[in-house]
């Protein structure tokens, strides 16, 4: 695993457990797979399990050469495939 897989990793289970927190669940949060994807010149990081997508994260290349994340509500169709 590379380093901007890991850090939308850790983006994903900081959002997972804060949701857990504000329903008030006790519950976990189980390891989802990553997958980096290329799609129409964009790269895209997916965390999904055995039900589908949990969450798309966007690779956006800022001034300097440094990576950033940015958490997609919507995503590309192909990048659920």
């Amino acid at each position: 695993m590379n380093q901007i897989e890991h850090r939308a990793l850790t983006a994903y289970f900081r959002q997972a457990n804060r949701e857990l927190r504000q329903s008030g669940n006790a519950g976990t949060v189980v390891q989802p797979s990553v997958q980096t994807i290329e799609h129409a010149g964009l790269t895209y990081i997916r965390m999904s399990n055995v039900n589908g997508t949990l969450a798309v994260y966007r690779v956006r290349t800022m001034s300097g050469g440094d990576l950033k994340l940015k958490a997609l509500k919507r995503w590309p169709a192909e990048v659920s495939k």
